[in-house]
């Protein structure tokens, strides 16, 4: 018999909230974006990284993950959040003037 682990709605977003790797590869990517469709790229691969950042420190027990559960949880939304701060990061890009 499988027994689903428990989760915190709550915790799963103040882990995705806070994790730097997700956010920092989001805005970078989004900075260099130069069609907004390339955002959805962006945000997957800062889901990706920001579970790969989650996954190495409860590894290496930085980070206890006892009862935390939803690992997809954690993927959705650090791929929601990754969507927002792409495009900060698209609006924030530095536009090029012609010479």
């Amino acid at each position: 018999m499988i027994a689903l682990q428990p989760f915190d709605p709550f915790d799963i977003l103040i882990v995705s909230l806070l994790n730097p790797v997700a956010i920092a590869v989001a805005f970078y990517l989004g900075r260099d974006s130069n069609q907004w469709q390339k955002l959805i790229v962006a945000a997957f691969a800062s889901a990706c990284a920001g579970f790969l950042f989650l996954y190495v420190l409860i590894y290496f027990r930085i980070v206890i993950a006892k009862g935390f559960g939803a690992p997809t949880g954690v993927f959705v939304v650090q791929f929601l959040l990754g969507f927002v701060w792409a495009y900060i990061g698209y609006r924030m890009r530095p536009t090029k003037k012609p010479h």
